[in-house]
């Protein structure tokens, strides 16, 4: 005779190594969570469908000068009057085949000041601006134009530009003086520059001097020390460069205007709040107004 044994259900957990809460466990057989809604409402068009949302993300990603993730296109759509979240944009744009991996971009001399500190904190517009030169290919004419580009560091505002097949240091100076004329800038204004020729020049440094705004050079293969002008060519290559055809140095003069007018008053900024350029400028623009007032 065999003699009998028993044992509890605890014993026999244990001796499996088994987790106690997963013997009771029983499976969904399908996916958690609720069914996702294939309606979205619209402030002004009421409950719409989801193949109107692929519509609106369409349309959005149509500009010739957008192409942003999921996170982004909620804000556009938002503004358009879409009551949704990213989590339901990222879904739909899954589904429809438009979500894009955003890449992110490869990032010494007598009497020059050098930047004491990399990064740059502002509390208004105007108080440090930031400027570079970009080489743009030309095709028809097989050799490279350059591109000048300012940008007022607290509001991302591309403030001008300058586009031509030379440029040297008296036309910085023109260039200087036009963003400055243009411009109410109260009297502390940082400008930060790489070491170009064109920037480090005796004459540009004098001239401003002369008008009273600080200039310092970044450190010698420091590009982040310039981020913000640097991020912003970055752009510019991944939303034109690299996505518009183009020919002659009159066409992407064109589409450069084009883009630049995108950029302060259409384009919005992850880090502005996903607001426009300008309309941080139209924000904080009564700031510079207060400083020169109680200078």
């Amino acid at each position: 005779m065999f003699e009998k044994y028993t044992l509890s259900k605890t014993k026999i957990i244990n001796m499996v190594g088994m987790i106690h809460s997963s013997y009771y466990r029983v499976p969904s057989l399908g996916i958690k969570g609720n069914k996702p809604s294939l309606q979205t409402h619209h402030q002004n068009k009421g409950w719409v469908t989801q193949d109107t949302v692929i519509e609106s993300v369409k349309k959005v990603l149509a500009h010739e000068f957008i192409d942003c993730g999921y996170r982004l296109m909620s804000a556009y759509l938002k503004r358009d009057g879409y009551q949704i979240n990213h989590k339901k944009v990222y879904r739909i744009m899954k589904e429809e085949g438009l979500l894009k991996l955003e890449r992110r971009i490869n990032r010494s001399g007598s009497g020059r000041k050098f930047v004491k500190f990399r990064k740059v904190i502002t509390a208004r517009p105007f108080e440090c601006l930031e400027m570079d030169i970009k080489m743009v290919w030309i095709p028809k004419a097989g050799k490279n134009a350059y591109l000048l580009s300012i940008i007022d560091v607290h509001t991302r505002k591309i403030l001008k530009d300058y586009f031509s097949f030379s440029i040297k240091q008296d036309k910085v100076i023109t260039f200087l003086s036009e963003v400055f004329l243009e411009y109410q800038y109260p009297e502390s204004v940082v400008i930060r520059s790489d070491n170009g020729s064109q920037f480090i020049a005796k004459s540009v440094r004098g001239y401003l001097g002369l008008i009273g705004v600080q200039q310092e050079f970044t450190h010698v293969a420091t590009p982040e020390e310039n981020a913000h002008i640097e991020a912003y060519h970055g752009i510019l290559k991944k939303e034109v460069f690299k996505r518009i055809d183009y020919r002659t140095f009159g066409e992407i003069e064109i589409i450069l205007k084009r883009y630049v007018d995108f950029y302060n008053n259409i384009r919005l900024h992850g880090l502005l709040g996903r607001i426009t350029p300008m309309e941080k400028w139209n924000q904080d623009k009564h700031l510079i107004i207060m400083r020169n007032l109680t200078a």
